[in-house]
């Protein structure tokens, strides 16, 4: 599935222009034969936006998903964002999956907030494994922080997924999760691994860029640099099958042992 990496951070505080943004990034994507576009975290409204968030959020189902989907539908093909997401009295730090006939497919809500930005203005989410299909290949969902956890991305390796989404809003002096972390979650879990970060200051925060997709093999397919910039790699069903044939790690594993990992 040939995949598309938005690097950017748009206009923080203007939905309306980073859809634009957004638009232009399928567009080009399209051209370049992109089945999927992914975004950075909180792409649609920015990040460091304080307490516009709760005046921002939408709900999964509301007029920016809309947007998005056309978008979708227009170049023809599935999106990936990150946003604020409202439901009832709560605020997710979410992302959601359109496909490329506007469908709404997936919406996952982060579940290890970072910093006291992200915990006094969302509530985590309650599911750890999201997934969809799409062209054949199982999409499965993340957000940042989480993908630092192991047994998070464990658990979407048991679950099957292929490739695993990361919307990202990495921060000075953290690059080594981009640069290190990422491709060894990929080889160890057998999958591959689209991390998509926000690039350069905004507000307290300096965003670091270094979006990749990382192989099976733990080889990033491509790497951004420090702007903003749109990268496109493929992830390969029939290399993933193969490696996964190749790398015993997941039948190799004696759950009985790991019972106190899991334990409060």
């Amino acid at each position: 599935m040939r995949t598309a990496l938005l690097q950017s951070s748009g206009r923080p505080g203007s939905v309306a222009a980073n859809l634009k943004v957004l638009d232009e990034a399928a567009e080009r994507a399209a051209a370049a034969g992109a089945r999927l576009l992914v975004t950075p975290e909180m792409f649609l409204t920015g990040y460091a936006i304080g307490d516009d968030v709760p005046r921002l959020a939408e709900p999964a189902d509301g007029d920016a998903a809309d947007a998005v989907a056309d978008i979708a539908v227009r170049h023809g093909l599935a999106v990936a964002y990150g946003y604020p997401e409202r439901a009832d009295a709560d605020v997710f730090n979410s992302v959601q999956l359109i496909g490329a006939d506007g469908a709404r497919l997936a919406n996952y809500r982060k579940t290890h907030l970072f910093g006291c930005f992200e915990r006094d203005h969302f509530t985590p989410g309650e599911q750890s494994v999201v997934q969809a299909d799409l062209d054949g290949v199982r999409i499965g969902l993340m957000i940042c922080y989480d993908v630092e956890f192991p047994e998070n991305v464990r658990a979407h390796a048991l679950a099957g997924t292929d490739l695993l989404l990361v919307p990202t809003a990495q921060m000075h002096p953290f690059q080594f999760v981009a640069e290190s972390v990422v491709p060894v979650r990929a080889f160890e879990n057998q999958m591959y691994v689209a991390y998509v970060n926000r690039v350069g200051p905004e507000g307290e925060f300096e965003f670091v860029g270094l979006s990749t997709l990382a192989g099976p093999d733990g080889i990033a397919r491509t790497r951004a640099g420090r702007g903003e910039e749109l990268v496109i790699a493929d992830a390969d069903p029939a290399f993933l099958a193969a490696s996964r044939e190749a790398n015993p790690y997941l039948s190799d594993r004696r759950p009985g042992l790991y019972g106190p990992l899991v334990q409060a």
